[in-house]
């Protein structure tokens, strides 16, 4: 029987939200906290973009140093021989991509306005696969964009074909969210049971379904037979009404009805860190969690009414299916309501020196703090934002990487 695996896209399709972005600095971050969640594998990045190339390979230093263990970090490139090329000279440390075509009828006449055949599609794909492969990928992800506006029996033929050249999994993308859990279900089983090969379930919200298309999705691809890879981002966020949420599909697949201990996870999850986690991701992106988002929001264990209230306080279980401890809550949070000392990009040593001494943290010398110091201000001008204590931590403990992380360097 096949395993469920988490693949998180924060810092590939969550950046790609429309008027939202992250620094660099917070790109890592979050690979740390999913590292610390047990997500599987972060879609890190674009190795073909060159203002990505100092993170990127600054985040595999951080993997190869032990850091970032053991996520896999993973690189999204167009499914193109020139792209795979330019990846490896960008960023030869880089040992899995997830390669991605358009496949659908739309996409061919709409994108492609008619310029490439199916014919086309699959040689294209299979030449990047097996450049990949030369080069030296240990593992790729082949993506079918529009995958469930395109006829089914193509997708199978792609997906084999990719197979054979030396893919290890197929991503099935529900672009637009126009799958539902029953349409997904019957797809995915096809896909499996014709093909043998692990698939990855890409879904979108546009109709509110990508939680339950996600699940649906792994569900057949392990009742097929096969591994199942759920494609997520923190807190949903993604292009357009956003992407599967991350904990509400851990906690779907953990805790409800159907799926609660049916269905084996390929790593152990540490779901004590998904409200921290969740709370840095919309510190990060400056976008607030919504009220009622399952697990970390606001009123995910706040009961008014009477009659539920009385319940809850007799017993939990009346009206919570799963505690707030289990998901890192509970604690208590201080916030400064007098004097404050902030970092920021024109902090001084002074107050620097008191706002890590805070945290217990003490510098060699004087020469020492000034070069963190200086790491900081830049990243409170790249971020535009108080540096939070983790960020701080980071950076005054792997200065060098910082560094990397805060040099962009344009093209001449």
């Amino acid at each position: 029987m096949g395993k469920v695996y988490f693949i998180d896209v924060t810092n590939r399709d969550g950046v790609q939200t429309a008027r939202l972005s992250l620094s660099k600095l917070q790109k890592t971050m979050i690979n740390m906290y999913l590292n610390e969640f047990g997500v599987y594998q972060s879609e890190f990045g674009f190795p073909t973009t060159t203002h990505e190339t100092n993170y990127l390979r600054a985040n595999l230093e951080l993997a190869a140093k032990g850091v970032l263990k053991p996520i896999r970090l993973s690189g999204w490139i167009r499914a193109t021989t020139e792209d795979v090329e330019r990846t490896f000279e960008m960023v030869p440390e880089i040992e899995y991509l997830n390669l991605s075509l358009s496949t659908s009828e739309q996409m061919i006449q709409g994108k492609f306005k008619g310029r490439k055949s199916r014919v086309d599609l699959v040689e294209q794909m299979v030449e990047s696969v097996k450049k990949a492969k030369s080069l030296g990928a240990k593992a790729i992800g082949v993506n079918a964009e529009d995958a469930s506006r395109t006829d089914v029996a193509f997708l199978i033929d792609f997906a084999r074909e990719a197979r054979d050249a030396g893919a290890d999994r197929f991503r099935y993308c529900d672009t637009l969210g126009y799958d539902d859990p029953f349409s997904i279900y019957e797809t995915i089983g096809k896909i499996v049971s014709e093909t043998s090969m692990p698939v990855e379930i890409h879904c979108h919200g546009d109709l509110g379904m990508a939680v339950a298309n996600s699940l649906a999705g792994a569900k057949a691809a392990v009742d097929a037979g096969s591994d199942a890879y759920i494609n997520t981002t923190v807190n949903g966020i993604g292009e357009r009404a956003g992407n599967a949420d991350l904990v509400s599909c851990v906690l779907s697949l953990i805790k409800s009805k159907g799926f609660a201990g049916k269905y084996e996870l390929g790593r152990p999850l540490e779901i004590s860190k998904a409200y921290k986690l969740a709370k840095y991701t919309s510190f990060a992106f400056g976008v607030p969690i919504p009220l009622n988002q399952p697990g970390v929001g606001e009123n995910a264990f706040a009961h008014a009414s009477g009659i539920h209230a009385d319940g809850v306080l007799k017993d939990p279980e009346n009206y919570e299916l799963y505690a707030y401890e289990e998901l890192g809550r509970g604690e208590p949070e201080l916030v400064e309501t007098g004097r404050m000392i902030c970092s920021g990009e024109y902090s001084g040593i002074s107050g620097f020196s008191h706002i890590m001494g805070k945290m217990e943290v003490s510098f060699a010398n004087a020469s020492q703090a000034r070069k963190i110091l200086e790491l900081v201000r830049y990243a409170n001008v790249e971020a535009q934002t108080p540096l939070t204590e983790d960020e701080l931590l980071f950076i005054a403990k792997y200065p060098e990487i910082a560094k990397r992380l805060l040099t962009l360097t344009p093209l001449e």
